[in-house]
């Protein structure tokens, strides 16, 4: 049998225009460019920003500047013997150079007063805290305690805190207990209304989707509740912390024994201005470094940014 192919034309044609593809080995790529591929490239470096370093430098710095500027000036326009900022430095290099001596009861250094001092804001704040948050979370659940407590709350709150000292003293006949008590009361409200407010802003969703679970109490405090009033709470702490900086103060001024307050009552008796500069330096310092603190415990627990 004889097979027979027959061919176009065309494809003849084809073959006589279109040369031949042939197949070559790839080049290998030159030297210089492996070697710039494996080069690593350098980085470039961030140029400092001079004016925002300025900006967070240079405010505060005139501001201390200012500050001293004016105290040299009634310094020197004072009649009284007010002292002058070198004066002052002067004797903070003297107090502080032995700030723990203990020569009895109504001598110690400015350290154990402050040490006593935040030993008395520690309980006092302590026992707030204890009562006052769960007392906001009550507060801000259930609407009948709402309605039941939100009038003596809004009652009782503005009194001042030395009003309250003389209730202490009458109830725990002491000075220390009274002062504790002082602070108890007057620490609990920030940490109360907070609490409660944040517990009144849940969206009404979550709690519905509780209902839908059937969630028990517990439940809806631990896994709902509290993740979203806790920014709320620390800003009651925050608050709470600083108004117990305050009134311990005052209300040592009054009750004396070692504390801060006692010693720039104690200064003021024995006309040393000098001490009684430096305990209020004292007395910003720890308030600031507590206030520092809670700032960066809030920020560890919560997703918002908390603002000094």
């Amino acid at each position: 049998m004889v097979s027979a192919v027959f061919h176009s034309p065309l494809d003849a044609v084809a073959s006589q225009v279109t040369p031949p593809v042939v197949s070559r080995p790839l080049a290998p790529a030159p030297a210089v460019a492996v070697a710039a591929a494996a080069t690593p490239v350098p980085r470039t470096r961030t140029p400092l920003d001079l004016r925002a370093f300025w900006m967070r430098v240079l405010p505060p710095f005139l501001g201390f500047g200012l500050l001293v500027l004016v105290w040299e000036i009634v310094a020197m326009k004072s009649t009284t013997g007010f002292p002058s900022p070198l004066a002052t430095w002067q004797q903070a290099l003297t107090v502080f150079s032995d700030p723990f001596y203990s020569k009895g009861p109504n001598d110690q250094g400015v350290g154990w007063n402050v040490l006593s001092s935040l030993q008395r804001v520690a309980l006092g704040f302590g026992l707030a805290a204890a009562v006052g948050i769960p007392a906001g979370f009550a507060i801000g659940r259930f609407e009948f305690l709402s309605r039941m407590f939100n009038p003596l709350i809004s009652l009782l709150r503005p009194v001042s805190p030395l009003a309250w000292l003389p209730i202490g003293l009458l109830v725990f006949k002491g000075a220390n207990p009274a002062a504790i008590w002082t602070i108890f009361i007057c620490s609990i409200w920030p940490m109360v209304i907070n609490t409660a407010v944040g517990v009144q802003r849940v969206p009404s969703d979550y709690m519905n989707v509780a209902k839908v679970l059937n969630l028990s109490e517990w439940k809806i405090l631990t896994k709902i509740l509290f993740p979203a009033v806790l920014p709320y709470m620390l800003t009651g702490v925050r608050l709470a912390v600083g108004t117990a900086w305050l009134v311990i103060v005052a209300a040592e001024m009054l009750t004396g024994g070692v504390g801060i307050g006692f010693w720039v009552w104690d200064e003021w008796n024995n006309l040393n201005v000098a001490n009684i500069i430096i305990a209020i330096f004292v007395i910003g310092i720890v308030g600031l470094v507590l206030e520092f603190a809670l700032i960066k415990l809030a920020t560890a627990f919560t997703f918002e940014e908390v603002k000094s």
